[in-house]
């Protein structure tokens, strides 16, 4: 009966309302999953389960008086290692943070637990969620159930591997560069990537840190589209002095059938080479889309210099990420900046020169950014969604040797920086755009790949409502072997 577990959460929600499965009964059948699949993937690594239950029995208590406490009534559901929650450390993979156990829920936590979610536990992240991998020295290593030699993704790997196990039924990330989207899309899950501001990060914070960090943001993961919007409306909305004045509802999807939608398609990057698999079926998972009468224009392009768009996203990458450094690490990388030359464009010298970017330099930076916006702003007048990948493959075998920007990955035959890739993050994430990242089926090596749908601004609920669309086209979710 565990199956029951990848049920979307919306329905598992119904179900517990209408009293067809009690909220007890269904919290243990996700545990039953998490006993018998967590020992192999290790997604979960943090659990209060004694708490659950009495959660949970309290939700069929209030069932069984007529009462709901929300719209995710008797969902047991896991949340990412680094937002607050009372009872659990919020260790960002770091092993002096064993003993950081927060006082207050972060507020999208709070939310989730007032709309009624029955949270059992936490799920691993990357050493202070800085790879596409999940692993630190604390949890260990999760693995891709799809294919347990490799990476589930990073940062928030553990969440995407524990919704496409069923050990949960919604999760809770955050994205900078892809923490969100490549997960979903290496595990065959969906995940979205908000509109920059509109999730709080109020309690997914390092210690010490008060100003939330820029490009930076909150989102949901799912194993359905409807579940992303639901989760979206639940954690969105202005908080603390905000509330006071201001009201929060963001505007309908342009489009409600397929049909009326305009999209443009982008498959190729001149910054980081595409697997050649991974092209191939996203390409078939947009034919199919036109074929139901999308409006696809292969041509489209938004004018950048793509070359410049992926430095000044890097920069500003580096830059925000700054503050995570010692003051040892910072001197180091001051004095490596100093000693390249100023036409060296690899990653670390990106890296050296983001982290101990002066001020001015910054804001020459956003203002770049602004301009960068306004073009995508031209771009949305003529189109309603950008396709296009999230990396550059499916996902790769683990690597946990040396550092992150040396590490290499094979690309039709050729070994690739890792790094490259942060291309297709830095599309919608420098510019502050919503993104969702759907299931587009299995390559021809039979692993998971996802389409990314880059939207205007503010108008996330235009990619879920392509996202919840493309379903009837594309199938949607559908779970690894040996875990239907």
């Amino acid at each position: 009966m565990t199956e029951i577990t990848l049920t979307p959460a919306i329905k598992l929600a119904q179900q517990v309302k209408r009293k067809e499965i009690s909220a007890v009964e269904l919290l243990e059948l996700h545990l039953q999953r998490y006993r018998q699949h967590n020992p192999v993937i290790n997604a979960v690594i943090f659990t209060q389960i004694d708490h659950a239950y009495e959660q949970a029995q309290a939700a069929d208590e209030a069932a069984a008086l007529g009462k709901t406490t929300g719209p995710l009534h008797g969902v047991p559901m896991t949340i990412k290692d680094s937002y607050d929650w009372i009872g659990s450390p919020s260790t960002w993979g770091i092993p002096e943070l064993m003993d950081n156990y927060p006082e207050v829920n972060a507020v999208a936590v709070q939310r989730l637990l007032d709309a009624g979610a029955i949270i059992y536990g936490k799920s691993n992240i990357p050493h202070k969620l800085s790879d596409w991998q999940s692993f630190n020295a604390i949890y260990g290593t999760t693995n891709n159930p799809w294919d347990p030699t490799r990476t589930p993704g990073g940062s928030s790997g553990g969440a995407a591997a524990a919704l496409a196990t069923g050990m949960a039924s919604l999760e809770i990330g955050s994205d900078i560069g892809a923490s969100i989207r490549n997960p979903a899309h290496f595990c065959g899950v969906y995940g979205h990537k908000p509109t920059m501001g509109i999730v709080p990060l109020q309690g997914h914070l390092l210690p010490g840190d008060s100003a939330y960090h820029d490009i930076s943001v909150g989102g949901p993961l799912a194993r359905s589209a409807s579940d992303l919007k639901l989760a979206l409306d639940i954690v969105a909305g202005p908080t603390g002095e905000l509330k006071k004045a201001w009201q929060f509802q963001l505007p309908p999807p342009r489009k409600n059938n397929l049909s009326e939608f305009k999209v443009g398609v982008l498959m190729e990057s001149p910054v980081c080479a595409q697997d050649e698999e991974l092209t191939e079926q996203l390409l078939d998972t947009v034919a199919a889309l036109g074929k139901a009468g999308v409006q696809i224009d292969y041509a489209a392009d938004p004018g950048f210099d793509w070359r410049r768009y992926q430095e000044v996203y890097l920069l500003l990458l580096r830059a925000t990420t700054s503050a995570g450094y010692t003051d040892e690490e910072y001197e180091f990388h001051l004095q490596s900046a100093a000693a390249r030359k100023p036409d060296d464009t690899r990653y670390r010298a990106y890296l050296d020169q983001g982290i101990t970017i002066r001020h001015r330099d910054w804001w020459a930076l956003h203002d770049e950014r602004e301009q960068m916006r306004l073009r995508w702003r031209a771009f949305f007048e003529h189109y309603d969604l950008l396709l296009c990948p999230i990396a550059a493959s499916t996902a790769f075998v683990h690597d946990h040797m040396g550092e992150r920007p040396d590490r290499t990955i094979d690309i039709n035959g050729h070994q690739e920086l890792v790094v490259d890739q942060l291309f297709w993050a830095g599309l919608s994430s420098v510019v502050y755009l919503p993104s969702t990242v759907v299931p587009a089926g299995l390559t021809r090596c039979g692993l998971p790949c996802g389409l990314q749908l880059i939207a205007p601004y503010l108008e996330d609920n235009t990619a879920l409502q392509f996202a919840q669309l493309m379903e009837d086209v594309i199938g949607g979710f559908q779970p690894p072997p040996g875990y239907e």
